[in-house]
């Protein structure tokens, strides 16, 4: 139960308040400033009520005194002073609310229990810090590195802004749970987190996704439709890999970002949306501008505050913690309730010397399969994936890790093939196969890479290109 600490010379004015408020709060009470400064200590107020005008030193007198001492209660002001004065030096010295005697009970409560909400945001917000410090926690990302921590303590700064964030990072990082987890610890929370993924939707629907269209827009169009932003409104859009997302398209976000208005296709009315932005990407957006394919302007609104999330590669050290959450995860999917498999030192040893080329998704789908498909109540070595255990080479072994093979090619179609069999078979391997993520990693419609696949005869092992 919350303490509320009423400071009041009269006592008649004392039992009304404690009356009004005890049904809810655990009430100390001081009749005097020396009075309240031993109760400060002894009772450890949440809330202080405190009373400008009493006999010696007065409420202001306190108020110094606290903002000395870096007493941080939330102090609500009670004065029978009809003026604006003395309020206004109290909240100058740090009060946080004040009222005026003769106040309606309801008001009372109201304003003290905005103090104690204020207060056990504050608690909560301390917890979560020390959550970053001490357990590497933030929301489902977990990471005790010290690179790891800086994102996280980063983004808890950020979230209660409604700050722009570009969030970079290569595919399997984790970029979308940090914009959820941003998104979660904002002002925003409790409206919609409307996520799009520029690099999974062909270049002609992605415009009408993002800003929707009105009835007759274009062949097909046959009732009006909200775009995402929109249907985000009041909360966040989440722009997963933007740097994958045509010029035309760009140039109708900068304007969203610039006048906080959209218009649907089809349409002329403009439509006003209240969104914050988040966006992501793997590629090197400075490098896409200087070869002319992104916005100097959009990156500029984008980047407001950027993070960097670090390859799985370079904090090697949380494979344990990760590897550890994994197997509590895949065990309570798929063993019934069944304690998780331990992690034999041999097996431990392979996860913690392979790249991860595809980062904490791949570490994450590695142990399902394991944990899937291993026979015995531990995971040893062998029931790790073969990539892996290999230490993730390059697919297309023949190339032995090197481009010579494809330099070394007099012709150019086949150099290209060779580099493209190469390139689509590693990032299927990435992402399990599943052709999906796959084409939405690489900036292609998943038709066009199933049709690249048959052309280039790639199909997963034991499995016809059609099944792939």
């Amino acid at each position: 139960m919350r303490t509320i600490l009423i400071i009041d010379d009269e006592p008649n004015a004392r039992y009304a308040t404690r009356r009004a408020l005890e049904h809810k709060y655990r009430i100390a009470e001081a009749e005097s400033v020396a009075a309240a400064r031993e109760a400060l200590t002894r009772e450890k107020p949440d809330v202080i009520l405190l009373d400008l005008v009493m006999p010696g030193e007065g409420g202001l007198d306190l108020l110094r005194w606290m903002r000395e001492h870096d007493c941080a209660q939330p102090v609500l002001v009670v004065t029978a002073l009809d003026s604006a004065r003395p309020a206004v030096e109290a909240l100058q010295l740090g009060a946080a609310d004040y009222l005026v005697k003769g106040f309606d009970i309801e008001e009372l409560r109201r304003r003290a229990g905005n103090l104690v909400k204020l207060v056990e945001l504050s608690d909560e917000n301390a917890r979560l810090r020390q959550r970053l410090v001490t357990e590497g926690e933030f929301g489902q990302m977990l990471g005790k590195t010290a690179a790891m921590r800086r994102v996280f303590e980063l983004a808890d700064r950020v979230a209660p802004s409604d700050a722009t964030v570009l969030i970079f990072g290569e595919s399997g990082t984790g970029k979308d749970l940090l914009a959820q987890e941003i998104h979660a610890r904002s002002p925003r929370a409790s409206q919609p987190f409307v996520a799009v993924n520029c690099a999974a939707l062909p270049e002609n629907l992605i415009e009408s996704e993002l800003f929707g269209y009105e009835k007759g827009a274009f062949t097909g169009a046959a009732q009006q439709k909200k775009g995402k932003f929109e249907l985000a409104a009041g909360g966040t859009i989440f722009l997963d890999e933007i740097g994958d997302m045509n010029p035309v398209t760009q140039a109708k976000v900068l304007r969203a970002l610039e006048n906080r208005t959209i218009e649907r296709l089809g349409g002329t009315q403009s439509i006003a949306v209240d969104v914050r932005v988040i966006s992501a990407t793997h590629r090197d957006l400075p490098a896409e501008i200087a070869a002319g394919r992104f916005r100097e302007d959009l990156y500029f609104r984008l980047r407001v505050v950027t993070l960097s999330l670090p390859p799985l590669r370079a904090h090697k050290e949380d494979i344990p913690l990760l590897a550890d959450a994994f197997l509590h995860l895949h065990a309570a999917r798929h063993r019934a309730g069944a304690a998780p498999p331990r992690l034999s030192h041999e097996a431990m040893d392979v996860l913690l010397h392979c790249d991860w080329p595809g980062n904490i998704r791949e570490l994450k789908n590695a142990l399902e399969r394991s944990v899937v498909l291993a026979r015995g109540e531990g995971l040893t070595a062998e029931d790790l994936p073969e990539e892996v255990r290999a230490g993730h080479p390059l697919p297309g072994r023949a190339a032995k890790d090197s481009a010579d093979v494809f330099l070394s090619e007099s012709d150019f179609r086949e150099a290209k093939r060779k580099f493209e069999v190469a390139y689509l078979t590693r990032k299927l391997e990435d992402h399990s196969w599943n052709v999906s993520r796959t084409a939405a990693a690489v900036g292609l419609h998943r038709q066009s890479l199933q049709e690249k696949l048959r052309e280039l005869g790639i199909h997963r092992p034991g499995k016809s290109a059609e099944s792939s």
